[in-house]
């Protein structure tokens, strides 16, 4: 009976071990506590909304922020600008459009640092990331403040290099004031 008990505590003692140091440091995003606000800019005005996460993590060693990969869910792109009635539902169907990110074809969009830097305050960091939307991946480099279970960033991306052509002066001609421009800012607000 002892042989037995010592047997099952080495046995519980290793699955608890192996457990617990199974990707150490990894915390998961919590997706319905976070999200993303964008904002888009034409000529005379500018639109905004938000999107949600499917899915994330941040890697850890010890304190430190150390990676991080992420999918963002198109499909839950929203404005938030505009009143339901008043053109919310067209601008939000264009926007999930072949004519911008087509979410039909492409449901989800992704970031993955690839290289992370402390800036030398607590919790600051320079992060260099593959974002990826529509297949077509960019890297950028943006600042992120990560501490005491929440992270939060700005990105300023360029959707064209992201295929997303639409009244675009990158690829038509003569738009004048109906010209979108290419540069869209994303609010990042997450909670691990």
């Amino acid at each position: 009976m002892k042989s037995l008990l010592l047997s099952f505590s080495l046995l519980f003692l290793s699955v608890f071990v192996y457990a617990t140091n199974v990707e150490p440091g990894n915390k998961k995003i919590n997706v319905t506590q976070s999200n993303i606000g964008w904002k888009g800019y034409k000529f005379t005005k500018s639109h905004e909304g938000t999107l949600k996460f499917k899915s994330g993590n941040l890697e850890f060693k010890g304190n430190q922020l150390v990676g991080g990969e992420m999918v963002v869910d198109m499909t839950t792109l929203t404005n938030t600008d505009m009143a339901a009635g008043s053109g919310k539902e067209k601008l939000e169907g264009h926007l999930k459009s072949e004519d911008f990110f087509g979410v039909e074809k492409y449901p989800t969009a992704s970031i993955k640092f690839t290289k992370v830097t402390a800036n030398g305050k607590a919790g600051e960091y320079q992060i260099t990331a593959n974002v990826t939307i529509k297949n077509k991946t960019k890297e950028i480099k943006f600042t992120a403040n990560v501490k005491d279970g929440n992270a939060n960033a700005v990105l300023k991306l360029d959707r064209s290099d992201f295929d997303v052509r639409f009244g675009s002066g990158k690829f038509f001609d003569n738009l004048g004031d109906k010209a979108i421009s290419d540069e869209f800012d994303l609010n990042v607000s997450m909670k691990y």
